[in-house]
């Protein structure tokens, strides 16, 4: 079963840029929720992860932060 996945990043983070690349690179699809332009998304990533850091993976709803961590999680479960 596929798990839900969703990036939430800021444009201008190069963190961000980082995971973005690898997904583009990849072929991978992912919604990605901007923290700068979605209140919403801002406060959701707060309230389940405690802060307000980017990138953040959500993975059926539990938040996996830190760029390297977020492409070898892609890497091994996503990319083909």
């Amino acid at each position: 079963m596929d798990k839900h996945l969703e990036l939430y990043h800021m444009p201008s983070c190069p963190y961000c840029l980082k995971v973005r690349r690898y997904m583009d690179e990849h072929g991978i699809e992912i919604p990605l929720r901007d923290i700068t332009a979605d209140a919403a998304a801002r406060d959701q990533l707060k309230r389940v992860g405690g802060k307000v850091q980017v990138p953040c993976l959500f993975i059926d709803g539990t938040p996996l932060y830190e760029s390297d961590d977020i492409i070898a999680y892609l890497a091994a479960h996503v990319a083909a």
